[in-house]
C-alpha cells in the first residue's frame, strides 16, 4: 500500500506504522503480539481479582500492587486497538482526534506506573526502616488518598498533551513512526510552531526523572539500614522483600532510558530498533509484572494455589 507523506492542505488522517519493509510478515507478527496482550490482560486481572477477594491480601503493599496492575491494564488496553489494526487487519489509518486520545491514555498510564513504582519504593522504605510504625503510617485510608492524589497529578500533568496537539496545524506530513500515537511522534508532524509542546514535553520528562531519582534515594536509605543489621542471613531476608519491586523498576525504566538514548545519540540507528524498543516498553512490563509478583510473593502464590486446589476438590 502506497502512502503519500506530503500534502498541500491540512490533513485529516494520520497513518500508523508497524515494521517498515516487513508488511508481508505483519500477520505473523500479530500472533506473538496478541499472545502478549492476552497474557498481560489475564495476568493483571488475576492479580486484581485475588487482591480484592482475599482478605489476607488487604495490606498496603498489595493495594499498591493492585494500582500497578491497573496501570498495566490501562497501558495494554490503550495501545491494543491500533496495534491490532496495523498488524492483524493492515489498517494503519487513524483520525487526529483518536490519535490525541490514545496518546493521552498511553502517557497517562505510563506516568501512573512510574508514580506507583515510586510509591512502592516508599512502602519498602517504611517497612524496612520503620517497621513498628508501618501499619500506623500506611493505613487503608491513607493508601487510597495517596493513590487518588497521584492519579489526579498524572491526569493534570498529561492533559495538556492532547489539548496543545489539537491546536497545532498538520499540513505536510501524516506518517507516524509507531503502531500507536505518542506525543513526541505526533508533535513532529505539525507544520505550525510547536515550541510550547517541546518545552512542556521536557517538563513531563523531568517529572519522570524525579520519580526514578526518588526511587534510587529510597533504595540508598534501605541499603544503609540493611547494612546496619548484624546477621547476614537477616540482611538477605530483608533484601529479598525488595526483589519483586526492583525487577519491576528495571523492566519499566530500562526500555524507557534505552529508547531515549537511541533517539538522542543514535540518529543513524535502524527505525526497526526504535520501534522494537518502544514496543518492548509498552508490552513487556504489563506481561512481566504479574509473573514476577506471583513467582516472588509467597503470599500471592499460596492464595492462588489454595484457590486452584479448592476448585479441583
Amino acid at each position: 500500500m502506497s502512502i503519500l507523506n506530503v500534502s498541500i492542505t491540512e490533513i485529516s488522517t494520520f497513518y500508523l506504522v508497524g515494521f517498515p519493509e516487513m508488511e508481508s510478515a505483519h500477520i505473523w507478527i500479530s500472533i506473538p503480539i496478541c499472545l502478549l496482550y492476552t497474557i498481560a490482560i489475564l495476568g493483571n486481572c488475576t492479580i486484581l481479582f485475588f487482591i480484592k477477594s482475599e482478605p489476607s491480601l488487604h495490606e498496603p503493599m498489595y493495594y499498591f500492587l493492585s494500582m500497578l496492575a491497573l496501570s498495566d491494564l490501562g497501558l495494554s488496553i490503550s495501545s491494543l486497538p491500533t496495534m491490532l489494526k496495523v498488524f492483524l487487519f493492515n489498517s494503519p489509518e487513524i483520525s487526529p482526534n483518536m490519535c490525541f486520545a490514545q496518546e493521552f491514555f498511553i502517557h497517562e498510564f505510563s506516568a501512573m506506573e512510574s508514580s506507583v513504582l515510586l510509591i512502592m519504593s516508599f512502602d519498602r522504605f517504611i517497612a524496612i526502616c520503620n517497621p513498628l510504625r508501618y501499619s500506623s503510617i500506611l493505613t487503608s485510608a491513607r493508601v487510597l488518598q495517596i493513590g487518588l492524589a497521584f492519579a489526579l497529578k498524572n491526569v493534570l500533568l498529561v492533559l495538556p498533551f492532547p489539548v496543545t496537539l489539537k491546536h497545532l496545524t498538520y499540513c505536510k506530513k501524516n506518517l507516524l513512526s509507531h503502531s500507536y500515537c505518542l506525543h513526541q511522534d505526533v508533535m513532529k508532524l505539525a507544520c505550525s510552531d510547536n515550541k510550547i509542546n517541546v518545552i512542556y514535553g521536557l517538563f513531563v520528562a523531568l517529572s519522570g526523572i524525579l520519580d526514578i531519582t526518588f526511587i534510587f534515594l529510597s533504595y540508598a536509605l534501605i541499603l544503609r539500614a540493611v547494612l546496619g543489621i548484624a546477621s547476614q542471613r537477616e540482611r538477605l531476608k530483608v533484601l529479598s522483600t525488595c526483589v519483586s519491586h526492583t525487577c519491576a523498576v528495571l523492566i519499566f525504566y530500562v526500555p524507557v532510558i534505552s529508547l531515549s538514548v537511541i533517539y538522542r545519540f543514535s540518529k543513524r540507528s535502524s527505525p526497526i530498533t526504535k520501534i522494537l524498543m518502544a514496543d518492548i516498553f509498552l508490552l513487556v512490563p504489563p506481561v512481566m509484572n504479574p509473573i514476577i509478583y506471583c513467582v516472588k510473593s509467597q503470599q500471592i502464590r499460596n492464595v492462588i494455589l489454595e484457590k486452584l486446589c479448592q476448585k479441583q476438590s
